[in-house]
């Protein structure tokens, strides 16, 4: 991964954002999701798509969205405005430039040569992508794999029902080419913004597969999201536990140890570890907010 990407940050809510859209722009800068996708894609009709660009170009050079992480998704390159885009959002400071509709590795390698060493995102959206995960995932410049489960079920001509049991697999095989390369991985978006439980459900299934988060269409989401995807207190209490018993000198060497009545492994204490960093960055990160 490039030098100035952070791993380690929260990505438990990434809301999408219209780049047309100037006070959704400006209204970004107060909302607490982890990361915000400011878009010149999907949510921009075609007479808008110089507008957005300009908008969100002066929106990120202004700055002001704090502790959010911030990426613009382009227009692909095979369409009038994605070569454009790439090179308007060159070098204006933002964390990540997200490629949608990504077939292969090529296509990152094409973006790449309109920018800098800007951390790049994959949009997984497409069979082609699929079938490719793990080379995209592995390209040297990419941060980070996006599902576009919306598109996704256009292309399969899939149902869209609870459970998502068309894209499981799509869901798997993202999943695991991203966390071969280390990879960060963020699930795609719920379309039924009155659902609660329903997305509720869903986040849960994310988070189980062991995405870092989910993408959201509305700003109602971002507090749920937040917390299914937040570790829970005694989760983190009890990884501080297993830690500890770990780092004790009577511990020292041993692979498996007791603690609270049960054999734990040091891969336990491994993903304890995992664990407590995330719940400390989210700490971090609400107190600089």
């Amino acid at each position: 991964m490039l030098p100035q990407f952070d791993a380690g940050r929260p990505r438990r809510s990434v809301l999408y954002m219209p780049g047309a859209n100037a006070r959704a722009l400006e209204k970004a800068r107060t909302l607490d999701a982890d990361a915000l996708i400011l878009d010149l894609e999907d949510a921009v009709s075609p007479d808008a798509k110089e507008l957005a660009r300009e908008q969100v170009v002066a929106a990120v050079t202004a700055g002001g969205y704090g502790p959010r992480e911030v990426i613009v998704r382009v227009n692909g390159l095979d369409t009038p405005w994605g070569a454009d885009d790439l090179r308007a959002v060159n070098g204006i400071g933002a964390d990540g430039v997200l490629i949608p509709k990504v077939n292969g590795p090529g296509d990152i390698e094409a973006a790449a040569g309109l920018l800098k060493d800007e951390p790049i995102w994959a949009m997984m959206e497409t069979p082609d992508a699929m079938f490719a995960a793990q080379d995209i995932a592995r390209h040297p410049l990419l941060c980070g794999m996006v599902m576009g489960t919306n598109d996704l079920v256009k292309e399969l001509k899939a149902a869209r029902v609870p459970g998502r049991a068309p894209l499981l697999t799509a869901l798997q095989l993202s999943l695991l080419a991203a966390r071969g390369a280390g990879c960060i991985a963020i699930d795609g978006v719920y379309n039924d913004i009155k659902n609660a439980p329903g997305f509720a459900d869903e986040c849960e299934q994310g988070r189980d597969f062991g995405f870092d988060g989910k993408t959201l269409i509305h700003p109602s989401q971002i507090a749920p999201c937040n917390e299914v995807f937040a570790p829970s207190p005694d989760d983190v209490a009890q990884a501080r536990e297993v830690i500890a018993a770990f780092d004790a000198p009577e511990a020292k060497g041993k692979g498996v140890i007791t603690v609270g009545g049960k054999m734990v492994e040091l891969l336990h204490a491994e993903e304890s570890r995992r664990l407590v960093a995330v719940a400390d960055a989210i700490a971090a990160k609400e107190a600089s907010a």
